[in-house]
């Protein structure tokens, strides 16, 4: 294992290429716990679902980590894309907003296993000030600057409401927290330097009707007739025409 060179550091890597290097990390650990040592592009390719070309040109980006006829060392090129990724270090995290989504992330065993560390529970709902949820006790929301600065903290998670996301973001940002995991359904505006990543199960849920829709020959629906059949909230949720929220 060796420290990163100043070239390592400015290389620059097509975020499709980033996106995908966790998937390649997941597929190699998943080889190394059944106990395969060395693999071929092939083989990790389709245990990470791409071709092998794209997985290739992918791993080029990182350095020639494979051997002609032998293939790639799991267990180095695992800490080549760990490394390469940040996770070969404890990256302490806050999670904003402790309802049903918020415990479950809280619960989420992978953080630790992969990289993350949960420092702080935040919520500004009094009665979830003192819980305990997996083993960390909910604080107040106002107190997330002390937080911030007492674990060295840049990662943080937005599990609140829509209408509350902005307004914690804003806050992060403040504080010195420069990258964000959203889990609500809101688009966050913020300043340049800080990266948002975000989750929207809902509209996931969505894509995959939309491909149901399309295997089962579901016949178009006539766009002037649309207004009638159902109504879409602006947050992406359906309801029948005329019904409630």
């Amino acid at each position: 294992m060796t420290a990163r060179s100043s070239t390592d550091a400015t290389r620059v890597i097509p975020e499709a290429t980033v996106a995908r290097l966790p998937v390649y990390l997941r597929a190699l650990t998943g080889l190394a716990e059944r106990g395969i040592r060395t693999c071929s592009s092939e083989d990790l390719a389709g245990a990470a679902g791409v071709n092998s070309a794209k997985l290739r040109k992918d791993l080029s980006y990182l350095g020639s980590y494979g051997t002609r006829g032998v293939g790639y060392d799991v267990d180095y090129l695992r800490y080549q894309i760990a490394r390469e990724i940040g996770v070969t270090q404890d990256w302490p995290v806050v999670i904003v907003g402790i309802g049903n989504l918020g415990h479950a992330l809280a619960n989420f065993s992978g953080f630790r296993s992969r990289g993350f560390r949960v420092v702080a529970l935040l919520d500004a709902d009094p009665e979830l000030i003192g819980r305990t949820v997996a083993g960390v006790e909910v604080e107040p929301f106002d107190d997330l600057e002390t937080i911030v600065r007492t674990h060295d903290v840049a990662i943080g998670v937005i599990a609140t409401p829509a209408f509350a996301a902005q307004g914690v973001a804003d806050r992060m940002v403040a504080v010195g927290i420069t990258s964000i995991l959203n889990f609500a359904p809101a688009v966050l505006a913020v300043p340049e330097g800080v990266d948002v990543r975000k989750v929207d199960l809902s509209i996931e849920l969505q894509i995959l009707a939309y491909h149901e829709q399309r295997k089962a020959g579901a016949p178009a629906v006539d766009p002037g007739e649309a207004p009638a059949a159902v109504g879409v909230r602006a947050d992406g949720d359906l309801r029948a025409a005329g019904g409630g929220s």
